[in-house]
């Protein structure tokens, strides 16, 4: 659990995006959202050239495109209500793949799944290519309110923790038989999510009284800071 945790979504490079500076690589991400977010819907081309460089600036991360892949499922709510938009969406019809559907939602469809797929494929980058501890010393640099600097320090070091914790739960609760098969079985499960939650929040006050006790004060020591320049540090 020290400095040197890693993080799944983390791949180890030796590339210039991973040698660039935390702080910076996170104004970019910010800079980048804020534009796809602002291209209007038809703007087709822009999206295009948008994924053009987020492909140029994966190749210069060395960072394999099936790993960043495997992570862009976690969009999949987006993309079934996307899917569900040009059918549920009111307005003048068209016809697509002998299906009716409404040219609005089609629209509106189109834009979500580009401004969602971009938005996470840019975070991922930034994730793969930016250590944790690098990250957050990033944002103390942006001068983000330490309190949520050190909350988003805290989940990234005790997430392993509880997923191991939920992992072991249901190995206990499969030794004894245990399969949720229908929502008859949802109540055993919602008491195991309890008694994580409780067990998570019973860890998070004996670390806290531990802190306290070697002379914690609201600010954690200083985290490493990323090197100001390639070659430097």
């Amino acid at each position: 659990m020290g400095a040197g945790h890693g993080h799944k979504l983390h791949f180890h490079g030796h590339s210039p995006l991973h040698r660039a500076p935390a702080h910076l690589k996170v104004l970019g991400l910010l800079g980048f959202v804020l534009l796809v977010v602002a291209t209007p819907k038809d703007w087709f081309a822009a999206y295009g050239a948008y994924l053009l460089v987020l492909v140029g600036v994966a190749a210069v991360s060395a960072v394999p495109p099936a790993y960043l892949l495997k992570r862009l499922v976690v969009e999949t709510p987006f993309v079934v209500f996307a899917l569900i938009l040009p059918f549920a969406a009111t307005g003048p019809r068209t016809e697509v793949l002998g299906l009716t559907v409404s040219e609005p939602g089609l629209l509106a469809a189109f834009a979500l799944l580009a401004k969602g797929t971009l938005g996470v494929l840019a975070s991922l980058l930034l994730a793969a290519t930016t250590e944790p501890r690098d990250l957050l010393a990033g944002l103390e640099r942006l001068r983000l309110p330490q309190q949520l600097v050190q909350i988003m320090g805290f989940m990234i070091r005790y997430v392993d923790v509880v997923t191991d914790e939920m992992r072991r739960m249901r190995i206990a609760r499969e030794s004894r038989g245990f399969t949720a098969r229908d929502p008859r079985h949802w109540p055993v499960v919602a008491r195991s999510a309890a008694a994580l939650f409780i067990r998570s929040y019973e860890r998070g006050e004996r670390v806290h009284l531990a802190m306290v006790a070697r002379g914690y004060t609201g600010r954690t020591p200083a985290t490493r800071h990323p090197r100001s320049a390639p070659g430097h540090g």
